[in-house]
């Protein structure tokens, strides 16, 4: 399909259907409703502007919200559903890596989740095991608020390539 039957589908789907559809891009549901609430949109652009900006916007609560679907880097997300076909997929850099990267990954990961309480959050899409790993570490000595910033920048990011993704067919 092309981007203005995926736009046209997005638009004309019952608010079920659009949800359904919008969830895998954030699972937050203020953001959804924010991005149903918007409908018609008028092409592509409009739909990631309104997008990001509303991910940006999101309270802490609907960060976490949206948080709760994402897998540990370099954890397989499991199932068949849209979200974690795509996670999979930006994910994959990881499961190429080596096994020592491989592990500081789990052990990092286990680290901020004991800081934050919260799985670590990274646009994986573009970016290497190795990068990932650098930037876990990297954050690992944010205070909470900085950490907070950086999470929703990258829910952010994400919720962009995926709606981009989601656009395209």
């Amino acid at each position: 399909m092309t981007n203005t039957s995926r736009l046209d589908v997005l638009n004309e789907a019952s608010d079920e259907r659009a949800a359904e559809l919008l969830s895998a891009c954030n699972a937050s549901p203020r953001w959804i409703e924010r991005l149903l609430a918007d409908r018609p949109y008028v092409d592509v652009e409009s739909v990631l502007r309104t997008g990001e900006r509303a991910a940006r916007s999101l309270d802490w609560t609907e960060v976490c919200r949206a948080l709760d679907a994402h897998p540990r880097i370099g954890e397989r997300a499991s199932g068949a559903s849209t979200e974690a076909e795509w996670s999979r997929r930006e994910q994959s850099t990881v499961g190429t890596a080596d096994a020592q990267t491989q592990d500081e990954l789990r052990a990092g990961n286990a680290a901020y989740e004991r800081r934050f309480g919260h799985v670590f959050l990274i646009r994986a899409a573009g970016r290497s095991a190795g990068e990932m790993l650098v930037e876990l570490r990297r954050r690992l000595d944010n205070d909470d608020a900085r950490e907070r910033t950086e999470v929703t920048d990258q829910l952010a990011q994400i919720t962009r390539l995926r709606l981009e993704t989601l656009l395209a067919g």
